[in-house]
């Protein structure tokens, strides 16, 4: 297993990524993914910190390929984020794309579209919100405008396919 550096250095990889109804037969690694989501806070106060390992290494899975395993982090850490805050709402847009990308993985275009459009609107609603500071949260730190156009693009497709996933931790990294 390899640890990713991004994270909190020392979460393992999953040992496979786990796709439904894929004829291996494989059920999820949930031994490795618990290991994340012990790290989650009952309840995060405030906001969530940008650099949470659990947050980070959840970006990391869907950007590894991992598309259900950053699905079930990243639900774990919008769990914890606190109600009505900004952060449930990019957080829902994330888990939505890491949704969007195993779909593309199965072969299910017009579900990924959707999923895709969901996320869009969860970043629209999120720029409407009126920010309030909150120190070193995801939302401050994430360039939510190039995701945005991401997904613009990708929409604009004529047909999606499995190449067109989107890496979401590649963003924050292109952006800063």
């Amino acid at each position: 297993m390899n640890v990713p550096p991004q994270a909190s250095g020392h979460l393992p990889w999953p040992q496979w990524a786990y796709v439904p109804g894929d004829a291996a037969g494989l059920d999820a690694d949930y031994v490795t993914l618990d290991l994340a989501k012990a790290l989650v806070p009952p309840a995060f106060r405030g906001y969530v910190p940008a650099r949470h390992p659990a947050l980070r290494y959840g970006l990391a899975l869907n950007d590894r390929g991992y598309f259900w395993e950053s699905q079930e982090v990243l639900e774990a850490v919008w769990a914890a984020a606190p109600q009505g805050g900004r952060e449930r709402i990019l957080l829902r847009a994330c888990v939505q794309i890491a949704n969007a990308n195993l779909r593309l993985r199965m072969q299910k275009a017009h579900s990924a579209a959707r999923l895709f459009g969901d996320a869009l609107a969860e970043l629209r609603a999120l720029t409407s919100r009126k920010a309030a500071p909150a120190g070193d949260g995801f939302v401050e730190s994430f360039p939510i405008p190039a995701l945005t156009a991401l997904l613009q693009a990708k929409l604009g497709c004529p047909q999606l396919s499995k190449a067109d996933w989107i890496a979401i931790s590649a963003i924050v990294r292109s952006s800063a």
